[in-house]
């Protein structure tokens, strides 16, 4: 009997402990970081080749940025949760949050909070002034601007919002090459284009999640034939973008451009289908590959 409850203690702190670390990546949205991870080395990766800086004499500056990118996206994360702890409960994909269940404080959270930001913005700023500055833009625009301000607000929240989400890449390039040039801000302004139909399109699928919350996104103020006519929009504002990047290469350029029609296409699709709901998916897990391909394609090209 002694050995099984020592079985059975051992058990249950193995699962505590996994729960422990379910709760810390859902506190830091591990997704968001991971996903803008991609982007800010493919920023960094592109200023290495465009400077002709050597990749592996450089590794101090390659750690300094995706670590100190990581800790200021989750320490954001985590101040995001923390603002939103009192509509997490309505939302069913965020009710699970460990400052919804309790199993975070918020002294807790606003420790890890402040603290992942401080340490990120301190490695950021080891790698150029540069980087430094445009991080601390990134968290201002996301805490305070989005979360704090227009989120609850204004029907433009998303807009608002995709200001954080485009700086990854500026924020990799910045630490390698603080003179930013035309396809630095290219990679700036195709994030900046891409976020608004990402997530007009999780809104249209969570909408009326967002409306019990009392959240003023598109699909909730305007209905979903408003939300179809901008996320076609700003697709549309796409297709000119790959050509301000001729400096990575034409199979870039037309790699990105068919991928642009393809998502455009798919876009006026909807006009005709009679399933919003499947639509709207169909356009966010387009949007999901559109991203991913895109960036890693860019590493590829310039090592062909």
């Amino acid at each position: 009997m002694a050995e099984t409850r020592v079985i059975s203690s051992i058990e249950e702190n193995d699962l505590s402990e996994t729960s422990a670390v379910k709760d810390f990546l859902a506190l830091i949205k591990i997704g968001i970081v991971n996903s803008n991870l991609i982007t800010t080395f493919t920023g960094m990766w592109l200023a290495f080749v465009f400077t002709g800086t050597h990749f592996l004499s450089s590794l101090d500056t390659i750690i300094y940025t995706l670590l100190g990118s990581s800790f200021i996206i989750a320490g954001s994360c985590a101040l995001n949760n923390f603002i939103d702890r009192d509509i997490d409960p309505i939302m069913e994909r965020t009710k699970g949050r460990p400052t919804v269940t309790g199993k975070m404080s918020g002294g807790k959270v606003l420790t890890i909070g402040f603290g992942f930001i401080t340490v990120g913005t301190i490695l950021l700023f080891m790698t150029t002034f540069m980087a430094g500055v445009i991080g601390l833009i990134g968290i201002f625009s996301y805490v305070v601007l989005y979360t704090m301000w227009s989120k609850r607000l204004y029907v433009s929240n998303t807009i608002i919002g995709s200001i954080s989400g485009a700086v990854p890449p500026l924020i990799g390039w910045a630490a390698v090459d603080p003179n930013l040039s035309v396809t630095a801000w290219m990679l700036f302004v195709m994030m900046f284009v891409w976020q608004p139909p990402h997530f007009y399109a999780l809104a249209m699928k969570r909408v009326e999640e967002y409306r019990a919350a009392g959240i003023p996104m598109l699909p909730v103020v305007k209905g979903f034939k408003t939300t179809k006519n901008h996320i076609v929009a700003w697709v549309a504002l796409l297709l000119p973008i790959p050509f301000f990047m001729m400096p990575l290469g034409i199979p870039f350029v037309i790699l990105a451009t068919l991928f642009n029609i393809g998502w455009l296409i798919l876009g006026i699709a909807g006009y005709k289908m009679k399933d919003d709901l499947k639509w709207a998916k169909l356009m966010f897990v387009y949007s999901l590959n559109y991203l991913t391909i895109l960036f890693v394609a860019m590493v590829i090209f310039t090592l062909i």
